[in-house]
């Protein structure tokens, strides 16, 4: 361990470079998935430029309380099969997950395949069960 600290110390550079390289990859990763929205800008957005939410959780957790007018697509689902989005290609999507985490994979596919406008709900149905913000409940 002795070592490693020495070594840490003389090429503080190096280490320095790493970080920050590592940093960097981090951030273009996430970005790729989507941007990341709080459920305010989500909500502006949606209304703003006609766009949608697509819940990803499955069909108990989306019948116990769910975004009004939000389209439910499982992750597993639009994994396998993007095109059910194709008539948002050009509007805004705000994908909507438990806890805002799941929804980066979906993000980074939608992307690959085109969908020009991306976005994650940050904190997902938690964070918008949080705010207190309406949800309708279908069971």
């Amino acid at each position: 361990m002795a070592l490693f600290f020495e070594f840490l110390a003389q090429q503080w550079l190096l280490v320095a470079a790493l970080l920050a390289v590592v940093i960097m990859l981090f951030m273009h990763e996430t970005r790729k998935s989507g941007t990341s929205l709080t459920p305010q800008q989500a909500i502006n957005l949606v209304n703003a430029e006609d766009g949608v939410f697509v819940d990803l959780r499955d069909t108990a957790e989306f019948r116990a309380g769910h975004i009004v007018d939000a389209m439910h697509v499982p992750t597993t689902k639009l994994m396998n099969n993007t095109g059910l989005l194709e008539n948002y290609r050009d509007k805004p999507i705000v994908l909507v997950c438990k806890m805002g985490q799941s929804a980066g994979a979906v993000g980074k596919k939608l992307n690959a395949e085109g969908y020009a406008k991306v976005n994650i709900m940050t904190g997902g149905m938690m964070e918008w069960k949080n705010l207190q913000l309406p949800v309708v409940n279908n069971g």
